[in-house]
């Protein structure tokens, strides 16, 4: 009798470790399917506090700085940064007008074409602009327009006629204020909001990369095209930098924007770095970059270590 009363003690045991395991394995699963599905813009390195960033801080009036230590961050950073933008302003406007630059920032922003953003990111209210562009043929390896269809547009969701590029049969006179006048039916519709303070039109996101000589869009140091105020648009046809002719947003139009993010990469930039964002005195010349400066809006600089070396 008490070993048929001990027996069914160790069955029933076995049947509580069991039923325990099965509890203990169901709580996992559906916890990983709520991290899955309910959180799919949250990083688990994220939540578990193994992502780690250089540096984040500000500079007196140069906006926001993030520091990062290898380029796979800063890129996460960017992709996770552009999506919040994205979904705050279709939130409140139902829209999200977004103006691009060449160089690497393309390829930085590789990570949106991957999981999650392809799948929670709304393509459809995207409109692409370029905040500067080459006067070449669409097809020409210096388009900046091709830089992104290849390696970004490509491969996202976006409705074509939400991309809005330059008459590349112009010449850039013709270009820029063709340019202008496109963007000028998007802010009458609303598509793209207007400043508060300016006629100016107020894009949600300004995507600006810098050169080595601290030029922004195609606004290079000591140039014409950094004095002008009543146009949108400007053109250059001496641009220092190949090729020549080029259309641009002028400064007016960057600083009204809600948003602008200046991504600097490479020991190359250290020096500008320092120079546009860094405390310099009167006689240092005012590089364009330094020029950036939002009337109402956010500005946001993305460096790597090494661009940052020098701050």
């Amino acid at each position: 009798m008490y070993q048929l009363v001990q027996s069914q003690q160790s069955v029933s045991i076995h049947v509580i470790k069991l039923i325990f395991s099965l509890y203990k394995f169901i709580l996992i699963f559906y916890f990983n399917q709520f991290l899955h599905h309910l959180l799919p813009r949250i990083h688990l390195s994220f939540l578990f506090g193994l992502r780690k960033m250089a540096h984040m801080g500000s500079s007196k009036n140069r906006g926001e700085v993030r520091i990062h230590e290898s380029l796979d961050e800063l890129s996460t950073d960017l992709a996770d940064y552009i999506a919040e933008l994205s979904e705050a302003s279709v939130k409140e406007r139902g829209f999200f007008a977004i103006a691009l630059s060449g160089g690497s920032i393309i390829s930085l922003m590789r990570n949106l074409c991957g999981a999650p953003y392809n799948k929670t990111v709304d393509w459809s209210k995207w409109y692409i602009f370029w905040a500067d562009e080459r006067v070449v043929a669409k097809n020409h390896v210096d388009s900046n327009y091709k830089l992104a269809k290849d390696h970004l547009l490509s491969k996202l969701p976006i409705v074509p006629s939400h991309v809005h590029s330059i008459n590349d049969s112009l010449t850039a006179e013709e270009a820029a204020n063709e340019y202008e006048f496109v963007i000028r039916q998007l802010v009458r519709t609303r598509v793209v909001d207007v400043s508060e303070v300016s006629d100016c039109p107020k894009f949600d996101l300004i995507l600006l990369g810098m050169g080595p000589d601290g030029h922004v869009a195609s606004l290079f140091p000591n140039h014409s095209a950094l004095e002008e105020k009543n146009e949108w648009v400007t053109f250059i046809t001496t641009s220092p930098k190949p090729p020549p002719e080029r259309i641009t947003f002028t400064l007016p139009v960057i600083n009204s924007a809600a948003n602008v993010v200046v991504v600097v990469t490479g020991g190359g930039k250290a020096e500008a770095s320092r120079m546009a964002i860094g405390d310099v005195g009167p006689e240092c010349p005012v590089l364009p970059a330094r020029m950036i400066e939002p009337t109402v809006g956010k500005l946001v600089w993305f460096l790597d270590n090494q661009a940052a070396s020098k701050l």
